[in-house]
Parts: C-alpha cells; structure tokens; sequence
C-alpha cells in the first residue's frame, strides 16, 4: 500500500508538471483586474483598474513548476521591489482552466483566456535593435531590459532593470495579427491612462525567427525595431 500511495504522488507531480500553463489567465473584476501572461518559462502579471482606467502594479521574471508548487524568480515588481531576485514558491494547483494560487490562507484563481492561438506573436520578446536611416542600431540587452510578453490573445510591454530593481514603464491589453498588420488595444498604461481604450496598428513580420515591429508609437513618432524570442538568445 505504501509504494502504491508513493507511486500515485509522483504520477500526480509528473502530471502537474508535465501541463503547459502558457497562455493568458485572468483574476477579479473590471475594478480590480489581474491579468497574467505566461510564455515559456517567463511570466507576467499586470493588476489595473478596467473601469476607471488606473494602473496598480505588475510584477514578473522566471518560473517553473515542481511538485505541486510554482516557483518563481521575479526580475521585476512594481508593488513589492524587495521580492526581485528571491526564489519564492507558491503552493499551485491546476483543474482544466484554472490556476489556483495558495498562499497560507489566501487563494488566487486564474481563468484561462487563451492557450497561445491565435496570435502568431506568442512568446517573451526582447528589444534588440532599431531600424535607422544609417543601418541597423542593435541593442544587447542586459540587466537592463524592455520585454514584450504575448499570449494569443494578450500583449503587455515593460521597460526594467532586474539588477538595480528600477521600473520604467508598462502597458498590455489585447492584440490580433492579420495580413500583416499587429493591432492593439489598450487596456492599462502606467504613464499615461488617457491612452487606455486606444487602438494603435502595426506592420510586422517574422524573419529569422525575429519580429519586424514598425510603424507608429504611441506618441505618434515612427517606430522600426527588431525583437527577440528571449529563449533563443538565452537571455
């Protein structure tokens, strides 16, 4: 009975392990709204204010999961800084289209928005260059990075460094891809909350296993970069 009992543990671990939580999750209301990405083995959570328009914080960095507990590196963490670079584990439990968090007596759950369709963007994404009229201008990043992090469905940029825990700026909310055209839809923005519910539209492509990102910023100045899958340039 003892190895019978063993052995339906592991199996439960290995299961648990073995399911791919990449995607979108959402938590709460439109008041209080948590939205988490995850993309390979990064992830991020954004928490906003959908009806008033107001930004409370994100936080993110690395994971895995192991033995029924999600264990995570955050590089940043815009309401608790001193969490940075210190392996945390939460106790996680999945059942079809739910993450339920636990945490002593507090349990969060994440509804599945998508599972990485349909958008062809899905992945974490790293800045690292810019098209100028002189040539390429590529950017190597280091403790200071600027992350896209893309479900199928939902996009969230953040500008940080994980090594001096500053925090520069974020904005999310959904996106599609079709005929070549990357559109947004704005949901929070830290810097500038008027910008919440604008559309902005994009040219992109993928080349190389790198995505062409030009057009227009939010500023209305033109744009041509070049990101990065993280997983690829081991970053």
């Amino acid at each position: 009975m003892k190895n019978i009992i063993i052995l339906v543990l592991v199996f439960n671990s290995f299961v648990l392990m073995a399911q791919d939580i990449s995607g979108a999750w959402q938590s709460g209301t439109e008041e209080n709204r948590s939205t988490m990405i995850v993309a390979g083995k990064f992830f991020s959570v954004a928490v906003y204010n959908l009806k008033d328009k107001t930004y409370t914080g994100n936080f993110g960095g690395q994971y895995r999961i192991e033995k029924n507990q999600f264990i995570e590196i955050q590089e940043f963490n815009t309401m608790k800084t001193e969490s940075i670079g210190i392996e945390q584990r939460v106790d996680l439990k999945i059942e079809k289209d739910k993450l339920i968090f636990k945490t002593g007596e507090v349990t969060h759950v994440f509804i599945r928005i998508d599972a990485g369709k349909p958008g062809e963007l899905s992945g974490a994404w790293l800045f690292t260059a810019r098209m100028t009229a002189s040539g390429i201008e590529k950017r190597t990043p280091g403790a200071r990075k600027t992350m896209k992090i893309l479900s199928g469905t939902r996009f969230q940029w953040i500008a940080y460094n994980n090594e001096t825990k500053e925090f520069f700026g974020t904005g999310g909310g959904t996106y599609t891809t079709t005929d070549g055209k990357y559109t947004e839809t704005i949901e929070f923005f830290s810097r500038d909350n008027s910008r919440v519910g604008a559309k902005l539209e994009f040219n992109y492509a993928l080349e190389d296993g790198q995505w062409r990102h030009s057009g227009k910023s939010s500023k209305g100045d033109p744009m041509d970069e070049v990101w990065s899958q993280r997983e690829k340039i081991g970053i």
